[in-house]
């Protein structure tokens, strides 16, 4: 059993950023990059589990857990460290961006061997209020469940089109051949990502089909 006297760093607030805490990678800050240790190929015993942190700490948990691994000499026990997200598009004031969105806020995943020493380590990481599962003993995740989560990662699925429209809201023409003119939006389609915009034009109100990129709120 891990000694119960090592102690726990201070917990302190993480930022508002949905983005990877950054690794300090050595010659940049002078200290030793930390690397996600390999699992053995097959081993029947490791398995995935979920972990509760604390609101916005899992950036901060998964940074303090990944060095508790590299100290405590775990990497035989304990292999990923996964704060699962999704890049997602933004339209905000008629500019396209891409964020990092996590997809389960609250929860980190972590691949590992369990055993006694393996969930002190991780259930006494600073920011960790527990294991997710019915019971005393954690639940580890299925198989098809996993998939799915990294499914969901996967740079190759298409990306999710966000942008804060309805029907009746007041828009600005930011591009094309009515730029500048104020409309009403009157249809949304968010799977093509193309609105349906009233505009008023000689003398009276006419129906324009615009992309989300082409608009902002007023």
């Amino acid at each position: 059993m891990v000694e119960k006297e090592m102690e726990e760093k201070e917990l302190t607030p993480e930022s508002d950023s949905d983005t990877e805490t950054p690794v300090s990678v050595e010659g940049t800050d002078g200290e030793e990059e930390i690397k996600e240790p390999k699992p053995e190929e097959k081993d029947p015993r490791l398995k995935w589990y979920v972990i509760h942190t604390y609101s916005s700490y899992e950036n901060k948990v998964k940074a303090n857990l990944q060095r508790r691994i590299a100290s405590l000499n775990m990497q035989d026990k304990i292999f990923q460290v996964m704060v699962p997200t999704e890049e997602e598009i933004e339209f905000k004031d008629g500019k396209k961006r891409t964020v990092q969105r996590k997809i389960y806020p609250g929860y980190v995943l972590v691949q590992m061997i369990m055993t006694d020493d393996s969930w002190y380590v991780v259930r006494n990481t600073s920011g960790v209020t527990g294991f997710v599962g019915p019971g005393v003993k954690p639940t580890s995740l299925p198989e098809d469940e996993v998939k799915r989560i990294l499914r969901l990662m996967g740079v190759e699925a298409p990306l999710k089109m966000k942008m804060d429209l309805c029907v009746g809201q007041l828009v600005k023409v930011t591009h094309g051949s009515f730029k500048e003119f104020h409309g009403v939006i009157e249809e949304v389609n968010s799977e093509r990502e193309k609105v349906r915009v009233l505009i008023s034009f000689l003398g009276r109100e006419t129906p324009v089909e615009l992309d989300f990129g082409q608009i902002q709120k007023v």
